[in-house]
């Protein structure tokens, strides 16, 4: 049964037209809201993902939790509160009452202070101090879990970054498009620093760790003593060795201030080369081409994206951004730049106002070597996150895990993956010892197409595509061994979650 959202919640709603598990669309007091039964319970929450504003009414229902069709944030129905990332922020929560065969939302709720509701209150083991390395997606996560969990003593955040913790996937996405303004970056404002009394340290790196006397030094001198210790220091971009015989404007993308200098050389700009087909590398592409720029993508593939996501993906992508008036340069490198010219080593030459070199990144672990933490190629974390050194986590780009569905050990590169680390690591400083088993998750924005990946296939054997790639309407299962180890989507975004969940509860973790 469809409603629309001008259904006005307070008058009530019959039980009989509401089935378990529905989701009905509505306002209360002017405000959109959806109402949902579970069982003999029922519950009333915002209409729209705290995140990016993704409609909950399309999402999925998993006991007494929803979660945004977009991205996948997960809220608790009960309170409204995030549960997992990304979205940080609660959603509004209303009380409801059954009358007879109707039911009613009355008052708004207060959002929830304290321990989430995942939770359970920090245990004796408290921290009496804890540092956090990095300034990152898993930072932010770890330190706002931190606060929202009680946990009250001193909390120090280390970033190398010269700007607060903002949001990375729109480096290369929205910002650099010039749709999203550059007030919409920032994570969090610097009074929510202030008010939860995390000390955030910005153009500080930290130097050295002595997991004996449980101190960090940073390069300035200043000694931070802890007794938990986060490590979240991400990745950093792969620098290529390129000739020069004359200055030439070149980035890389990492930082908001490399997004910035990309965008102020766009504005005078005619032309751009952009050296790596990756999904930095295509989104880059995508964000220039909406400015109206030339581009040209370079890359030594010879189908974009193919190791990651396959060759019908990767041949179907190119295509999109074709379509678009991006040129590829496939099974190529550069030789030179020079100046404006930028020549391949088959001997084309390319003109370009400015170059953006794409072609990966590696995970920051030299401060984790130093330290004597078991590296593999990346930080060696076990299934709370921990290290091989007591007290001492990593989260992010750098921690390598034993993910439980697939069985493998794995390091994943993605913003969300990034940010239910941080806030696993959170909850495991405080003593909780509560399992790292969340499938990875990431979406990418190629113009109108965006594909949601959940799961993790860095090898597989077989490709199964239901639906078109030529519609917009697909789901690519990647399998080996007859097991699928992650689902495409696009434009099915109900299917997405679905798999998630599929995932989730076929894990074969310990107990």
């Amino acid at each position: 049964m469809e409603h629309t959202s001008d259904l006005d919640l307070k008058a009530g709603f019959p039980i009989a037209q509401l089935a378990d598990g529905e989701i009905i669309s509505g306002r209360v007091d002017g405000e959109e809201a959806i109402l949902v039964r579970r069982g003999k319970e029922y519950f009333a929450v915002g209409a729209s993902c705290t995140h990016y504003h993704g409609p909950l009414a399309n999402g999925l229902i998993v006991e007494n939790t929803i979660r945004c069709p977009l991205h996948h944030a997960c809220f608790s129905l009960r309170t409204g509160e995030a549960l997992t990332a990304p979205a940080l922020d609660p959603v509004a929560c209303w009380r409801v009452e059954v009358i007879l065969d109707k039911v009613f939302v009355r008052e708004k709720l207060n959002p929830p202070k304290g321990a989430i509701e995942s939770g359970v209150a920090p245990s004796s083991r408290t921290p009496t101090s804890i540092v956090i390395v990095g300034g990152g997606a898993a930072a932010l996560a770890a330190a706002d879990m931190l606060r929202r969990s009680g946990y009250s003593a001193p909390l120090t955040m280390v970033s190398a970054d010269d700007a607060p913790p903002y949001d990375r996937p729109n480096l290369s996405k929205d910002f650099l498009a010039g749709t999203a303004p550059e007030e919409w970056m920032p994570l969090r404002d610097a009074k929510y620093y202030i008010d939860r009394q995390i000390d955030l340290l910005l153009k500080q790196r930290a130097t050295a760790i002595d997991t004996v006397r449980c101190i960090v030094s940073l390069d300035n001198g200043r000694e931070l003593p802890y007794s938990a210790l986060l490590l979240a220091m991400g990745a950093d971009p792969i620098h290529l060795e390129i000739p020069q015989k004359s200055a030439a404007l070149m980035f890389y993308l990492r930082t908001f201030a490399d997004s910035r200098a990309i965008v102020a050389a766009a504005e005078s700009a005619k032309s751009a080369v952009i050296v790596g087909a990756s999904f930095i590398g295509l989104e880059v592409a995508a964000s220039l081409r909406t400015r109206g720029i030339e581009v040209h993508v370079v890359g030594l593939e010879q189908v974009p994206l193919e190791r990651v996501m396959g060759r019908d993906v990767g041949t179907f992508l190119r295509g999109v951004h074709e379509a678009h008036g991006v040129t590829f340069h496939l099974g190529r490198s550069v030789s030179l730049v020079d100046g404006r010219q930028v020549t391949l080593n088959d001997g084309t030459t390319l003109q370009a106002d400015f170059v953006v070199l794409g072609v990966g990144v590696r995970p920051a672990i030299a401060l984790a070597e130093r330290a004597g933490l078991t590296i593999d190629r990346g930080v060696l974390v076990d299934r709370y996150l921990e290290t091989s050194a007591p007290g001492v986590f990593a989260a992010g780009d750098i921690a390598r895990w034993p993910d439980p569905y697939s069985g493998d050990r794995i390091r994943v590169e993605h913003w969300v993956v990034a940010q239910r680390q941080g806030q696993a690591a959170a909850r495991n400083m405080l003593g909780l010892r509560q399992p790292f088993t969340a499938v990875p998750f990431f979406w990418s924005q190629h113009y109108d197409v965006a594909i949601n990946y959940v799961g993790h296939a860095e090898k597989y054997d077989a490709t199964t595509i239901e639906g078109t790639l030529e519609s917009r309407d697909c789901a690519v299962s990647y399998r080996r061994a007859g097991l699928t180890l992650a689902v495409a989507t696009i434009s099915r975004d109900l299917q997405s979650l679905q798999a998630e969940r599929a995932m989730e509860t076929a894990s074969f973790a310990e107990p």
